[in-house]
């Protein structure tokens, strides 16, 4: 064997090794903080929070509560009431039954004839807050009275380990199981489970979807086979089966353009592109728009529909103090005006720092940060996603 055959070689088994020992370690950190048998559980919420997620004043909810009415909080020895995410329901529940102009002031789910909203978060590039940006999403959704359910299709499985997912370690199946060619396809029930947050269920990711990126320009080229031509069809397809329990679907997208990108992006009532305010992230975003809107092109004259009730750019981790931030924030809003949110996600160590613990701001007691770190990060938070609620809200006809 020449030099440069050994070289290949033990290049190959040392990137193995690295990934094993990294997975290993990672592992041995994961028994510690979350063993097996454990469920992730979730803190209970404060007065203030409950009021704000039922669109209330805190004296309202007081109010029930001295009239003996609705569920028990917590009270803590200083007197301080905390609900927990059930009881917010109940909560819920309780004043849309009262509602003398009618529920949805407190029950938002989708009334006959709306619509499921699915929403797709993409970018090209890692690092933009994707999977930050439809975590906290898909949260704030069910915090707020939605019922969700969550989709990643990522293989890197960021967003099933923010829910205590380790695809790795618990053997779970992905939406690969619905998406597949051959008779192992499975319904998408199959694989949805729930997460700690009432309202809010998951599909998780694993290795597995990079199978749907090979598969399917092999069946794509056979020439007795439809199905591979018109791949494009296979989410909406799957979620025709849970349209009824669903009020949204966010989808956490690969950043890369593959088949698993625009089979969701088909399947999609409306697209969210994070952004990152720097001149190579914006270069770059502009490729990738280049690149999807040939290929949607041609899917489109393949027969794919799409009908989309929004499309938005949502500008992540900005650092307002950044000069050459603020000029790029300026220049997306000068050309597209109506596209870009009007908030922008603010960069935040609290939510770095939430996920070292694989946690994200709605689930990390305040208590853990610096008052006004946290503060700050949840207003620009609570402000995008009240955004992107309104605006699905505008898709069921409701001002």
């Amino acid at each position: 064997m020449d030099v440069k055959h050994e070289l290949e070689d033990a290049f190959d088994e040392m990137i193995l090794a690295q990934g094993e020992l990294i997975s290993d370690k990672l592992n041995i950190l994961r028994m510690e903080q979350f063993p097996p048998n454990a469920k992730k559980g979730l803190r209970s919420f404060s007065l203030a929070e409950v009021a704000y997620f039922l669109g209330v004043t805190q004296s309202n909810i007081k109010k029930l509560h001295l009239a003996g009415e609705g569920p028990k909080p917590e009270t803590s020895s200083s007197g301080r009431r905390f609900y927990s995410a059930a009881q917010i329901l109940e909560l819920r529940k309780l004043l849309a039954d009262r509602a003398k102009g009618g529920p949805k002031k407190y029950d938002p789910r989708r009334s006959e004839g709306d619509t499921l909203q699915v929403i797709s978060v993409v970018n090209f590039k890692g690092g933009s807050g994707k999977t930050t940006t439809a975590s906290h999403l898909a949260q704030f959704l069910a915090l707020t009275g939605h019922r969700v359910l969550a989709i990643d299709l990522d293989p890197q499985a960021s967003l099933s380990a923010l829910h205590g997912i380790q695809p790795e370690l618990d053997g779970t199946q992905s939406l690969y199981e619905a998406l597949r060619y051959d008779s192992e396809r499975k319904s998408i029930r199959s694989v949805i489970q729930k997460t700690n947050f009432p309202n809010l269920n998951i599909v998780p990711a694993s290795l597995d979807l990079q199978e749907y990126e090979y598969d399917t320009p092999v069946e794509a080229g056979m020439s007795e086979s439809s199905e591979g031509k018109l791949f494009f069809v296979r989410i909406a397809q799957a979620l025709k089966e849970v349209d009824a329990d669903y009020d949204v679907v966010v989808i956490d997208c690969p950043p890369q353009l593959g088949y698993l990108t625009l089979t969701a992006l088909t399947a999609s009532t409306s697209v969210l592109v994070t952004v990152h305010p720097q001149m190579l992230d914006i270069l770059s975003m502009s490729q990738f728009l280049l690149m999807l809107g040939s290929i949607l092109g041609s899917i489109k004259q393949a027969g794919a529909d799409m009908n989309l009730k929004w499309f938005r750019y949502l500008v992540t981790r900005f650092e307002p103090q950044d000069g050459p931030q603020m000029q790029m924030v300026g220049f997306l809003r000068a050309l597209f005006p109506k596209l870009v949110l009007s908030h922008e996600m603010v960069k935040s160590t609290a939510i770095s720092d939430a996920g070292i613990t694989k946690q994200t701001l709605y689930e990390i007691e305040r208590a853990q940060f610096n008052r006004g770190t946290y503060d700050r990060a949840i207003q620009a938070l609570n402000g995008v996603n009240e955004e992107i609620r309104d605006l699905i809200h505008t898709a069921w006809g409701r001002t």
